[in-house]
């Protein structure tokens, strides 16, 4: 049996790929318990800097929880893994994207739908193909979209987050690009190098910085301005020797040689 989850790791790059094409790279307990683990080794291993995460596949980045799965529970009487929202013995699968250290990249086409579109919605940053069918459709079949439910009213007005929940109609690229769910739509043929050529260039730049501005970012998230300021989520690049290196390089008009301390 392949995997459902690879993970390739490259220039400093965790490229982290679902592969269950067939289903549509649906969400099993399996595929979810692979994911997270590979979020968790991205987050720990010094030597990545930016994850991508990605799916095998034309038709779907992800289009949601496998269903045929959750009936098979509901059949043995057997609780799904995201019955009770952030509760259980497994690590959340959305909070693992968010809290990863190193930014978070998806390339994300088709249909990224229900938990499939909370996956993307959980990453720094979403290039879209222009084939993207977006969605929470998760109201026509009783389930709670928990991440979405908090989510969305943060990225965009309240009043839009909740037609798009309380319908659980599927948007376009163009919608999603309008209303700043995606930073990029791309040919569907393109999306591949046009992430790859993202992602490098991410790695170009000061990874400690990187990592502080994702730190700060998720962390003040509601907090007022004055703690917010004041508040040190590590790393602090002020200290490291990335940010000699970086003055370093500028005097010597040569690329800085960043080494993540």
């Amino acid at each position: 049996m392949s995997a459902e989850v690879v993970v390739e790791v490259d220039g400093h790059i965790a490229t982290i790929t679902l592969n269950r094409p067939e289903r549509l790279n649906t969400l099993t307990d399996t595929l979810v318990e692979q994911l997270v683990a590979a979020i968790e080794a991205a987050h720990h291993d010094d030597d990545v800097w930016v994850v991508v995460l990605r799916a095998e596949g034309t038709r779907a980045f992800c289009a949601g929880r496998d269903l045929a799965e959750v009936a098979e529970h509901d059949a043995s009487d057997s609780a799904i893994a995201d019955s009770l929202p952030m509760r259980g013995v497994r690590r959340n699968l959305f909070e693992a994207v968010v809290e990863c250290a190193k930014p978070v990249v998806a390339a994300i086409f088709g249909y990224t739908l229900g938990g499939g579109a909370e996956l993307a919605l959980a990453c720094d940053i979403r290039i879209a193909a222009d084939d993207l069918a977006f969605g929470f459709p998760e109201v026509k079949r009783g389930f709670g979209a928990n991440f979405a439910s908090v989510m969305l009213p943060r990225m965009i007005p309240v009043g839009t987050a909740n037609d798009l929940l309380f319908t659980g109609r599927t948007i376009t690229a163009a919608e999603a690009l309008d209303l700043h769910l995606v930073n990029r739509v791309v040919p569907a043929d393109q999306l591949a190098n046009t992430t790859t050529e993202y992602a490098a260039g991410l790695v170009a730049n000061a990874p400690l910085t990187l990592r502080r501005y994702k730190a700060m970012g998720t962390k003040t998230q509601g907090m007022p301005i004055a703690a917010a300021l004041r508040l040190d989520a590590a790393p602090n690049p002020y200290l490291s020797q990335d940010r000699k290196e970086g003055v370093a390089a500028f005097l010597e008009k040569r690329t800085p040689r960043w080494s993540a301390r």
